[in-house]
């Protein structure tokens, strides 16, 4: 009788041990897969908009930039509506370091977003190709200290990108800058008036992340040597 109980006891804690065993591993699993979601680059998961540092690029200026946004929503449950485009070739000088005066050349698109429920948001993206990377890494921290300087942040999104609140007639909005390469970018979204900040900044972060990933890819040269970082 007593080996009896002895046995079932042994068997009762091996079973728990399974248990216990079994509800750790899937724990380690929902960890792992929330720490690795990601979501994809319609803004369909809930960190979508989080911009994650690429090798530093060579970069080409275009005269469409917005083409480089059409084809794919903006962001979940968002249409790309009515563009404009505003595209120079001319080079443009900038002043650098110690009085150089390095060149690069713009584009960029002013684009409608029309939302499920029918309001209108507004998205700009203003894309800088240098000549030199140095000189775009250095228009980069030069924007960085002034927006630090004025009290408007910046909150890091990664060591060469922050983002930062913007406002466009009482429109809440996001503003992200971005360095990579002989790329200098920067990208606005607005809500429409009456929004609170609150309660759209998780799809101010999508769009504005979506837009920059987009934007920042259709203009790499793939085929072009990666300067030095």
């Amino acid at each position: 009788m007593h080996k009896s109980r002895s046995a079932a006891l042994s068997v009762a804690r091996s079973a728990a041990l399974r248990r216990a065993r079994a509800a750790a591993l899937i724990g380690l699993a929902v960890a792992a897969s929330a720490g690795c979601s990601g979501g994809d680059d319609d803004g369909r998961k809930g960190e979508a908009a989080k911009i994650g540092a690429r090798p530093p690029g060579a970069h080409s200026w275009t005269g469409e930039p917005c083409d480089l946004l059409a084809g794919t929503a903006p962001a979940e449950g968002f249409t790309l509506g009515s563009t404009t485009e505003s595209a120079s070739p001319d080079a443009r000088a900038d002043i650098g370091e110690n009085g150089a005066r390095p060149r690069y050349r713009q584009t960029g698109c002013l684009a409608d977003l029309k939302a499920r429920d029918g309001t209108f948001w507004k998205l700009s993206t203003t894309a800088s190709v240098y000549e030199e990377p140095g000189a775009a890494r250095h228009a980069y921290r030069v924007k960085e200290d002034l927006d630090r300087a004025h009290g408007r942040g910046p909150g890091k999104v990664h060591d060469a990108a922050y983002a930062l609140p913007a406002d466009d007639g009482g429109r809440p909005g996001r503003t992200l800058l971005l360095w990579n390469g002989d790329l200098v970018l920067t990208v606005s979204a607005y809500a429409p008036h009456g929004s609170t900040e609150r309660e759209v900044r998780k799809d101010l972060e999508r769009i504005v992340g979506n837009a920059a990933r987009r934007t920042e890819d259709g203009l790499r040269d793939h085929d072009a040597p990666s300067p030095a970082p």
